[in-house]
């Protein structure tokens, strides 16, 4: 191992990242709460300050991977279709199979330059989570709380509400609804033979019904439906400590331009009947990048684009050094109590980083695919 490799590893540079992200995230947080003045004043304004915002702190997730971590991401996808990425409003339906398939879908965004106004359909819980949670609510987030009877007008409200949105966006959705495991996919498999439906070797069922209402409030906002398929090299098994420990992933994503939204059927079932297809045809792709190690389109790389590290690199020399002088302070007082209490925030801060990191541990995921679907089959 390299040097920079070793230093890469070391818990007090992971520390040092957190504090970064935390302090500067709750900074922003703070701006945010102060823009809700601008609502009743002028809305699109209070919006694009707020897709700036949000960019300061996803974009510093997304330089973990592009420069921290290195991870190459390859996009295979139409030439045509290339150019059009970050020039129209889009949903994009993802699949959802890694612990950091998240961070790769960010990481298209900030290629195309849509990262700051990206939105998702996201599970409520999420909403109280400070930094990430915090800043997607004044993304105006579409939070649901997996109970679709509750949740459709609400979601639906809350979509309707993007349509003058002054920005172009992406809206990313996993419409599997949760995190695949070889638990949830028999559970869902025994599902789709008891609906009928064809069997899917490499995904779970997805959730038409969100997907539906999607679409129908977006139709005229959004131009297209990209579907992207996920997956990493050599049989890699990408988690997000590997990532902070530096660790170099290979990524290979699929787009295709699917269609039109306003060609995706507006009934609700042939809607449905729509979204399986495409299920069925990213079972075979999949399948395909299984046997061969590639997909059926023109491989390219988007260049990096460098203002997520010079964006980290502005709150790292901004964060660090109030935070030395502090510590040098503190050695030199020579007080018991001072240092006990900086090694106390210093343990801490270690279960929160580890914290952080297990909530996208697929071990520690959601088993809202267990359940939900096992309630289905009654």
């Amino acid at each position: 191992m390299d040097i920079v490799g070793f230093l890469k590893s070391q818990f007090i540079c992971h520390l040092l990242i957190c504090y970064i992200f935390i302090v500067s995230g709750l900074i922003i947080n703070f701006i945010q709460l102060f823009t809700l003045i601008l609502w009743p004043i002028n809305k699109q304004l209070f919006r694009r300050i707020n897709c700036r915002l949000a960019y300061c702190i996803s974009s510093q997730m997304v330089m973990l991977l592009e420069w921290w971590s290195g991870t190459d991401c390859t996009l295979y996808t139409d030439p045509e279709s290339y150019h059009k990425y970050g020039k129209e409003s889009a949903i994009v339906i993802l699949n959802h199979n890694f612990e950091i398939d998240f961070l790769c879908g960010w990481n298209f965004c900030e290629r195309f330059g849509v990262l700051g106004s990206s939105k998702v359909l996201a599970k409520k819980e999420l909403s109280y989570m400070p930094i990430i949670g915090w800043m997607w609510y004044f993304l105006e987030i579409v939070f649901c709380k997996r109970k679709w009877e509750e949740d459709r007008k609400t979601v639906m409200q809350k979509l309707l509400n993007l349509r003058d949105y002054p920005e172009n966006f992406w809206f990313l959705i996993h419409c599997e609804g949760t995190r695949f495991t070889e638990q949830k996919h028999q559970i869902s498999m025994q599902v789709a033979e008891a609906k009928g439906l064809p069997k899917l070797k490499y995904h779970l069922l997805p959730r038409t019904k969100g997907f539906a209402v999607t679409v129908q409030c977006l139709r005229n906002v959004v131009s297209a439906v990209y579907d992207s398929t996920l997956n990493f090299r050599n049989n890699e098994n990408p988690t997000l400590l590997g990532v902070l420990n530096g660790k170099k992933y290979h990524a290979d994503l699929y787009v295709r331009q699917v269609i039109h939204t306003s060609e995706v059927p507006e009934d609700e079932q042939e809607c449905s009947n729509w979204l399986h297809k495409l299920y069925q045809e990213k079972d075979a792709f999949q399948e395909e990048y299984y046997r061969t190690g590639t997909y059926p389109a023109v491989p390219i790389v988007p260049p990096r684009r460098p203002w997520t590290l010079l964006n980290w690199l502005f709150w790292a020399l901004l964060l660090l050094y109030p935070l030395f002088k502090l510590l040098i302070n503190m050695i030199s007082s020579g007080s018991s109590l001072t240092l006990a209490s900086f090694a106390f925030v210093i343990v801490m801060a270690s279960v929160g980083v580890r914290w952080m990191i297990g909530v996208t541990e697929i071990n520690k995921g959601s088993t809202y695919g267990n359940h939900d679907n096992k309630r289905k089959q009654k």
